[in-house]
């Protein structure tokens, strides 16, 4: 009996040992996709990664140079007196030690004429030009604690650096990269081997959303009614038509004699007064939101539209109109959909691609209010599924696809905007339209999201009319509210 368990602990031994080497020979010789297009095992996708927060460590200087000399004097006997001269001191009366203090008496020069001065009370030295002592924090490297270096400005940020040779985040990057590329001079730079943290300058996130624009043009018709107004709206936004041929049309099939410019100006005080019921509905949401980015032509120049929906009521919840595609417009179009939240839901999840803006205002979302705040960014990387997350969530990824070609079909119409203002304009119409308008074949050929007042009226053109009036009912309210985003509109009417 005792040589059977023997010579079955052998055989349990040689199975673990051929085991590990399976295991060791799949790793090395047939690696798995999930592992080969993981960005975290491939340094050539480095570059979309978004590195961690810093640690921050703040300055404190709350001692004064009268409370050091009484120090002194109490611990070791020391009496600091002021400054015996024998020459004339050319150093100013306002002159002060920037870390305890200490008033000019108290400063002696300590390199001559090269404007070095130095305190007798805390032995700082220190330039009277230049005061290092104002700088009330210190970004450092999470990974090994060194200071970060301010090596670029960009419009709307700052890039911070960690320019320590010996830190792990880049040692370990650094053996990632192809041995040719380090051989050939700055191959490292095709690489980002190095943390990197983004300082913004501007706060995106005390933009006022509700703002209106200047210059506002009332509705009062000299020679037109609201229902032309309709009209225009429905061949316009609903159908699809350009100006001209709006125009036109209205002309051969209703006699109404009206110029394509008039028509613009039509839809440029519509998309004002719609523009503020639209964003502030109180839409269903379901904690899973889908965000992506899409290409447009201001004046041939290429810009960009961001859309953020919901998921599961596939309205959309936040929309912004940029000329850059960075982390600013991703912001405030993220601001916009999460806005209604008073906090995350427990499952809460925000799926885009691989562009790294997203994972940015992500984390300036936890950097503004929290802990609470903080999620993560599920990302949907390239057009196949390589990887198993791509996998999972390729549907909704596909959502917000789709979402950009029904876009597109009425952007094309247009052959591009006149300026970013005008997109803003038509982009808001068309929300307007896709969410409380538009019938869609995913909810048995119904509207996106119901609204009584709307749904009363007989006709698109009366449809029209009571967004106009609904968006001027909230923007009175938005108007006498002493909190921003306090108004919200439920069911066409105001909270």
């Amino acid at each position: 009996m005792d040589n059977i368990i023997y010579h079955l602990l052998i055989l349990l031994k040689y199975q673990q040992q051929q085991i590990a080497w399976l295991l060791n020979f799949i790793c090395r010789y047939i690696p798995l996709k999930q592992w080969a297009h993981e960005d975290s095992h491939s340094p050539k996708y480095q570059k979309f990664k978004t590195d961690p927060l810093p640690i921050i460590t703040f300055h404190e200087h709350d001692w004064n140079y009268n409370d050091l000399i009484s120090y002194f004097k109490e611990r070791y006997g020391v009496s600091i007196r002021a400054v015996k001269r024998r020459a004339a001191c050319d150093i100013p009366e306002e002159a002060a030690c920037p870390k305890c203090g200490a008033p000019m008496p108290y400063l002696i020069r300590n390199n001559g004429s090269e404007g070095q001065l130095k305190c007798s009370v805390c032995r700082t030295l220190f330039s009277p030009d230049k005061n290092r002592f104002a700088k009330t924090f210190t970004l450092r490297c999470p990974f090994c604690g060194y200071c970060l270096s301010r090596v670029k400005k960009r419009v709307v940020f700052l890039v911070h650096k960690c320019v320590n040779d010996e830190c792990p985040y880049y040692l370990d990057n650094l053996k990632k990269v192809d041995v040719e590329h380090l051989l050939e001079p700055y191959g490292k730079n095709k690489y980002k081997l190095r943390y990197i943290y983004r300082e913004f300058t501007v706060d995106f996130f005390r933009m006022d959303l509700n703002s209106l624009p200047e210059n506002l043009t009332s509705l009062k018709f000299s020679k037109f009614n609201a229902h032309i107004v309709g009209l225009c709206l429905t061949y316009h936004v609903n159908h699809q038509i350009s100006l001209r041929k709006t125009a036109q049309l209205l002309l051969d099939v209703h006699g109404i004699s009206i110029s394509h410019q008039q028509i613009a100006n039509f839809a440029k005080i519509a998309a004002i007064c719609i523009k503020p019921f639209v964003d502030n509905f109180n839409y269903p949401l379901s904690g899973v939101f889908v965000g992506d980015e899409t290409y447009i032509k201001i004046r041939g120049i290429k810009s960009f539209v961001w859309f953020v929906m919901d998921a599961l009521s596939r309205s959309i919840t936040g929309y912004q109109v940029s000329d850059r595609r960075d982390v600013g417009p991703c912001i405030m179009a993220m601001r916009m959909a999460l806005r209604q939240l008073p906090k995350l839901p427990e499952k809460f999840r925000f799926i885009a691609d691989g562009y790294s803006a997203y994972t940015l205002a992500a984390m300036q979302f936890a950097v503004n209010f929290g802990e609470d705040w903080k999620f993560d960014i599920t990302q949907v990387i390239g057009l196949t599924n390589d990887d198993a997350t791509s996998k999972e969530f390729r549907p909704f990824k596909q959502l917000a696809e789709r979402l950009n070609r029904t876009f597109k079909q009425s952007y094309r119409v247009s052959c591009g905007y006149d300026n970013i203002a005008g997109a803003n304009y038509n982009v808001s119409l068309w929300v307007a339209y896709y969410n409380f308008l538009r019938p869609h074949s995913s909810k048995s050929y119904r509207v996106l999201n119901k609204v009584p007042m709307i749904e009363a009226a007989d006709n698109m053109p009366g449809k029209w009319q009571m967004l106009i009036y609904l968006g001027q009912k909230t923007i009175a309210h938005l108007q006498n509210q002493s909190h921003a985003g306090s108004g919200t509109v439920v069911n066409g009417t105001v909270e």
